[in-house]
């Protein structure tokens, strides 16, 4: 036999099997993509229509605002006045502080709770010694001393603002109304290219998934902020859990699952601090998919035989296991170069199947996105030009994360348990991020590999130019590139200069004195 003839054999397999998983992952990234044009089909179908209350309460009910915060000293003055400021009778009004602090953050909510117990406000602070449980742990041992028949809940970044509750309370008239999201603002969306790109991304998510999943019928999702509970609706669904990293979307899906109806308010935005700083973005990220695909785990599959509509059930199965589509990115770039050696190599007469995969890819994963946004950015009248000019931001930062939201998926996944890491907040300082906060969970392996595959990508490119036929690659693998050398490298820059700020402070404290 011939050395041609065994290299076909030996090679023939191995072709196929990277074909069929090529081709494989593109299509799951393709079905996400079509979702995302059906989103925005919803979107634009049901922007128009207006939530009203049914009617208004002749007297107003008890309200507890919640503020959990852990280790929130550069921001927990600000959002303790804004709670204690808010537009409501007093006599029904109670403030509770859920402080797990460890550091001078206790300190500084206690100061402020006694300040504003000396005001006449009804204002509890409760600090925990263990945070058993984390932010849902804090959650449900407020719930204890709760006064409130409705419950609003603020992370320690967000400012509500003082006609919050008189704007949202009403809604609840409405006796199946179990919650009322509203949505976020930004108080730093121009600091950076970072929080630009954050801004948007949630701007996205708020705008086109809750405004056409809630107003089309299908289920959303409490944000962990910003939102009002009905408590009989917590208590219904069997009260907070901690099993998961998103307590919020583990708690919708059930109060749902028991019948109450959910109310995402797009005209009542509530601003709050973007993570001014890479690390704490990654942090965020890995935590809001790992959760995700938890509770995937955890409620899908109650869900997929609960007595609810197909449509119900499909639009929770997109929900839920979108951040999915970060490993699928992630094995694609995988691929790349295999892909475009083997089947280039191997099949050259048939290349007109890589530009046809390409531009599958193209049309329905980047340009679903880039529609996605967009339409969210023009929702808000800001202008077309400088939106379209920010979509390859967007590209690169969705794909140079998409590494650190894998990882994530894959521990989700297989059962790895992990603690709720909280996310940075800076404050009123955060325009430079003069101090970098350590974030346990972002070890330095992290960023090498994001770099590691930037280099990856740039061998792609070689490889691109010199084989006849897959010039049509090239933007793809640019912007996965620039992604990856982003994300991997801003992100080494912060763990450098976080480095360096230590050793100086270590140095400082061991001169003499």
């Amino acid at each position: 036999m011939t050395q041609a003839p065994i290299a076909w054999i030996i090679a023939e397999p191995l072709r196929w099997t990277l074909t069929v998983a090529y081709v494989g992952t593109l299509c799951l990234i393709a079905v996400y993509g079509l979702h995302r044009y059906w989103l925005v089909l919803l979107f634009r179908r049901h922007w128009h229509q207006k939530s009203r209350p049914r009617q208004r309460f002749s007297q107003l009910p008890p309200v507890t605002v919640q503020i959990p915060m852990f280790n929130e000293a550069a921001v927990a003055h600000r959002i303790i006045d804004a709670a204690c400021r808010m537009d409501y009778p007093a006599k029904l009004l109670q403030i509770q502080v859920l402080d797990d602090s460890i550091d001078d953050c206790a300190r500084i909510a206690r100061q402020r709770c006694e300040y504003w117990r000396r005001c006449g406000v009804n204002v509890e602070y409760r600090h925990r010694a263990t945070r058993t449980g984390f932010k849902a742990g804090a959650l449900a041992a407020g719930m204890k001393s709760a006064t409130g028949q409705f419950i609003a809940i603020f992370d320690a970044d967000f400012v509500p603002p003082r006609w919050f509750l008189r704007r949202t309370i009403h809604y609840f008239t409405d006796p199946q109304i179990g919650m009322v999201q509203t949505r976020w603002a930004h108080l730093n969306r121009n600091e950076s290219l970072l929080t630009r790109g954050q801004a948007i991304f949630l701007d996205g998510h708020f705008l086109i998934e809750h405004t056409a999943r809630n107003r089309s019928g299908t289920w959303i999702n409490f944000n962990g902020t910003a939102g009002l509970w009905r408590r009989q609706t917590i208590s219904a669904a069997g009260g907070w859990q901690h099993d998961t990293l998103t307590e919020d979307v583990d708690l919708s899906y059930r109060a749902q699952l028991a019948g109450w109806k959910f109310l995402f308010l797009p005209q009542v935005r509530c601003p709050a601090e973007l993570p001014p700083e890479i690390n704490s973005f990654k942090s965020q990220q890995h935590r809001w998919t790992k959760g995700s695909i938890q509770t995937a785990i955890k409620l899908l599959p109650k869900v997929l035989v609960a007595p609810v509509s197909p449509r119900v059930k499909l639009e929770a199965l997109f929900h839920l296991t979108s951040p999915m589509v970060y490993l699928y990115i992630t094995l694609l770039a995988l691929m790349f170069y295999p892909a475009i050696f083997v089947n280039l190599d191997m099949i050259g007469h048939d290349a007109w199947l890589g530009v046809g995969l390409g531009l599958s890819l193209f049309m329905l994963g980047t340009i679903s996105a880039s529609v996605f946004y967009i339409t969210s950015q023009r929702a808000q009248r800001r202008g077309l030009v400088v939106t379209i000019l920010q979509v390859p931001l967007l590209m690169a930062i969705g794909i140079g994360i998409a590494m650190n939201n894998a990882v994530a998926c894959i521990e989700a996944l297989l059962g790895h348990k992990s603690p709720f890491i909280r996310t940075p907040k800076y404050g009123e300082g955060s325009a430079n991020v003069k101090r970098v906060i350590p974030i346990p969970s972002m070890k330095l392996s992290m960023c090498m590999l994001e770099i590691a595959m930037g280099f990856y990508m740039l061998e792609c490119i070689r490889l691109a130019i010199v084989i006849e036929n897959t010039v049509v690659s090239l933007p793809f693998l640019v912007l996965f590139a620039v992604g990856y050398f982003y994300i991997g490298g801003t992100s080494l820059w912060i763990h450098a200069r976080s480095w360096w700020i230590s050793r100086r402070q270590q140095l400082i404290q061991a001169q003499p004195a």
